[in-house]
């Protein structure tokens, strides 16, 4: 029961001060030695650690900042490949829309050259030649082009469809 009253008789306050003093100074030393041991060159565990960590702090910054610019040079890269891509496609896609051009029209012609010679055509071949035209007249009108050359081959070609018609094939 002594011991319980001693405790009560305890300064609580006073108490908490000295323990914080005490820490303050363990602290202000260990400052102290810090201080001494870099002024004298020597390496404590601790110094050395914060050290490494430091550098490896700038090593990772260098590092992210290259890695930065590596991939801003890899976007710039990209993006003109997808341009050469992209010019490319429209390349092939007028080379193609050209060539269907120009086989549609060979095609056309041909068949006016076959019909003005008097050669044997079947209703078939006329209904082919008509939806091909058609077709030509759409794919010049999708790419804004005009048509000079078939005009005169499609009139030759509808005015003997004409004709067989009334001749009942």
């Amino acid at each position: 029961m002594d011991a319980i009253t001693e405790l009560t008789k305890i300064n609580f306050t006073a108490l908490f001060l000295s323990v914080f003093a005490m820490l303050l100074g363990i602290k202000a030393m260990v400052s102290a030695l810090g201080w001494a041991t870099e002024k004298l060159g020597l390496e404590t565990k601790w110094t050395r650690k914060r050290r490494e960590e430091r550098t490896l702090l700038l090593q990772t910054s260098q590092n992210l900042s290259a890695l930065q610019k590596k991939q801003e040079a890899d976007n710039k890269k990209s993006d003109r490949r997808d341009e050469e891509i992209c010019s490319d496609i429209k390349k092939l896609t007028r080379m193609f829309v050209d060539k269907q051009i120009d086989d549609m029209r060979w095609e056309i012609n041909n068949f006016a050259t076959i019909v003005s010679e008097g050669r044997p055509c079947n209703k078939d071949s006329f209904t082919h030649c008509i939806r091909t035209y058609e077709k030509y007249e759409k794919i010049l009108k999708e790419n804004g082009l005009e048509n000079g050359e078939v005009e005169i081959s499609m009139d030759l070609i509808q005015e003997v469809y004409r004709q067989k018609l009334k001749e009942g094939f």
